[in-house]
């Protein structure tokens, strides 16, 4: 469904040229970007190969990454949408009135707007959950709990919602959870039980994640036709962060990170507008989001260990948003 032109120029090769640099030093074997901008593809790069083995398949725009973390957004896609149906009344409600078998006096004061912003401050131990602080913390324990909250509002896995209302709709058939290896996934040796959406085992092509993208920046809309109510994508995308959370921290929409002020501890780019948000993943994936200058940006990589010596994970991100804007800007 989605008709871009493809444009031609030599205005991202520093982008594409850091982003190798960074494949090189953090040793992955693949890597690719992908640029909207002004409803247009202006750039589009692969490189490198699925995996370290002899004859490995070339990345190229039918190579599908694991995005890890990024599958987030699909789920704060779904509660949104649970939102915009009145099968949630409020982020503010508490989890256990939507998983009444959980122990209530751990989660007496844990709402939705907990889980979808990383302030919950809840930890796992031998499946039991405890308390553990309410300030912002990454971790999926959150994110588990509002996955089993969308099977039971919809009486189906995440997976099956999301490609019922996403990707059959959309023409995306290069997206999907995978728990069995083949040739068009860039594999990184994990296992998986299911692909129901439960587990980080989405794979996506770098176009259809720059796509996912796009959708938001048109706020559901794909060329000229209104796929889902724009406000289930402005919601998405709009600060729900509790308003005493330190300065310094992140502040998320439904799992995106948005910019509305530069922090030291956010992933976004000082040069990046307000408004601007992004998602990733611990695979070294991003999908960036500039309204203000109409662009998604996607970069995706294989990465699979723990960083190299030297590495700063929150300097690379903020560098590839940055490099973004000028390359942009130099259009």
């Amino acid at each position: 469904m989605f008709n871009l032109e493809a444009a031609t120029g030599k205005s991202f090769n520093a982008l594409n040229n850091y982003v190798s640099e960074v494949k090189n030093k953090n040793s992955a074997t693949a890597a690719a970007t992908f640029i909207i901008h002004n409803d247009r593809i202006v750039n589009e790069w692969y490189s490198g190969v699925h995996d370290n083995f002899l004859e490995s398949r070339l990345v190229d725009e039918e190579s599908r990454f694991n995005v890890a973390s990024v599958r987030k957004t699909f789920l704060g896609f779904a509660t949104s949408l649970a939102l915009h149906q009145g099968k949630i009344r409020s982020i503010d409600d508490l989890v256990v009135d939507y998983l009444n078998d959980l122990d209530r006096e751990v989660l007496n004061h844990t709402t939705i707007r907990h889980l979808l912003t990383h302030t919950h401050g809840l930890e796992s131990l031998d499946r039991r959950l405890f308390l553990q602080g309410t300030d912002w913390k990454y971790n999926n324990v959150g994110v588990n709990l509002l996955i089993e909250i969308i099977r039971k509002l919809y009486k189906m896995p995440l997976a099956q919602l999301i490609e019922e209302c996403i990707f059959s709709p959309t023409g995306f058939n290069q997206t999907g959870w995978c728990k069995d290896q083949n040739n068009k996934l860039v594999w990184l040796n994990e296992q998986y039980k299911d692909d129901q959406g439960s587990e980080a085992n989405l794979f996506i092509s770098t176009r259809e994640l720059a796509y996912w993208g796009y959708l938001h920046l048109n706020k559901g809309a794909i060329n000229g036709k209104q796929l889902l109510a724009k406000e289930i994508f402005e919601q998405t995308t709009s600060i729900i962060s509790l308003s005493e959370l330190k300065p310094e921290l992140p502040r998320n929409g439904f799992f995106w990170f948005i910019q509305d002020e530069p922090r030291s501890l956010t992933e976004l780019g000082n040069k990046l507008p307000s408004g601007s948000f992004q998602s990733l993943g611990a695979t070294g994936c991003a999908c960036l989001v500039i309204p203000k200058y109409k662009t998604v940006a996607v970069r995706m990589y294989n990465q699979n260990g723990s960083n190299p010596e030297g590495y700063d994970y929150l300097d690379d991100i903020k560098t590839f948003g940055n490099l973004v804007c000028k390359c942009v800007e130099d259009q």
